[in-house]
């Protein structure tokens, strides 16, 4: 995970007034993200903002996500915001903050990665194997498809902006259609994405060889993806996201909420087993995308940002965000 210098900020505020010490002023030992849907409205815009991608997480996150604001609603290029949040154990009040911001790696990372085309569903993570960070996108190729490119860099330290080498087309995993929002498992040793190379979008799975660098495997000779059939239904599956044992993603499958919702999967014996709706907690009668989920270790319970047109919002999609108790 990239490192930033966080200085002068901390995550559970304890508030103890006086000199004198009469008791412990602690209730909540540990904060609790609220379950309430949160409009990231120092980050959101009157476009289509959604696709997003964590950075950092020190009592303060750093995301990178997909906006058309910059063309007034037209092609989509990457953005940056952060995210502060702050739990106070006395009272147990959480409050947040976010906008835009301009950390120089990130800067440098999305001028390297915008396009003159459509640009999405950003991926990063650190690989042990070779020692980079790696970032992968969809981005338009000149047939106008969504293809996979990579960057990498060595890992931020302090203020030195590393070298960003990139992109490089994903050989291993671009179809003749559409392929885009890209995740791996925690052991690296599984990819799922979307692709529509039979019509509809559908999530497909890529397993990569133990001890094998990524770029090499995302440079090998195309090859095609296996299905994931007990995820997969006759509607759009699109936008996967592992963490730990579960899988979430979006589709319009009928007996949702409307439009596309976000279920999960839970790897049992093997196998995803049925996919699940997450609910009215988090899905409406809207459009709900790209869900990722992170967890912070003073707190209860994990939160996850999501992208949604339900009304309300800033305008188009926004991102929003939650609590939510991962199933067991």
């Amino acid at each position: 995970m990239i490192q930033f210098a966080v200085s002068g900020m901390i995550l559970i505020l304890t508030c103890i007034t006086g000199c004198k010490k009469e008791s412990n002023p602690i209730v909540y030992p540990y904060g609790t993200f609220p379950d309430s849907v949160i409009n990231l409205d120092g980050i959101n815009s009157a476009y289509d903002d959604y696709n997003t991608d964590c950075y950092q997480l020190y009592g303060e996150l750093y995301i990178l996500f997909s906006s058309n604001r910059g063309s007034s609603g037209g092609q989509f290029d990457f953005e940056q915001g952060t995210i502060f949040f702050i739990f106070d154990q006395t009272t147990g009040l959480f409050e947040y903050d976010s906008h835009i911001c301009n950390i120089p790696f990130l800067t440098s990372l999305i001028n390297t990665a915008n396009t003159d085309g459509d640009d999405l569903g950003p991926f990063s993570f650190f690989s042990s194997v070779d020692g980079y960070e790696y970032l992968i996108t969809a981005s338009e190729n000149t047939d106008g498809d969504l293809d996979f490119f990579y960057f990498k860099n060595r890992p931020v330290y302090g203020t030195a902006i590393p070298d960003i080498f990139g992109p490089y087309p994903a050989n291993l995993l671009n179809t003749s259609a559409n392929d885009a929002y890209i995740c791996f498992d925690s052991d690296q040793d599984s990819a799922y994405f979307s692709s529509d190379i039979d019509g509809n979008f559908d999530i497909y799975l890529k397993t990569i060889p133990a001890e094998t660098e990524i770029e090499n495997w995302l440079e090998g000779d195309y090859s095609a993806s296996e299905k994931v059939d007990s995820i997969n239904s006759t509607s759009e599956d699109k936008c996967p996201l592992i963490f730990k044992d579960i899988m979430f993603f979006a589709s319009n499958r009928p007996g949702g909420m409307g439009g596309f919702d976000l279920y999960y999967s839970i790897f049992r014996n093997g196998k995803w087993n049925s996919p699940v709706n997450l609910g009215p907690g988090v899905n409406s009668s809207s459009d709900e995308f790209r869900p990722r989920i992170w967890y912070h270790y003073d707190f209860t319970n994990y939160f996850m940002i999501f992208s949604s047109d339900r009304p309300g919002g800033e305008g188009g999609y926004d991102l929003y965000f939650t609590g939510i108790e991962l199933p067991e």
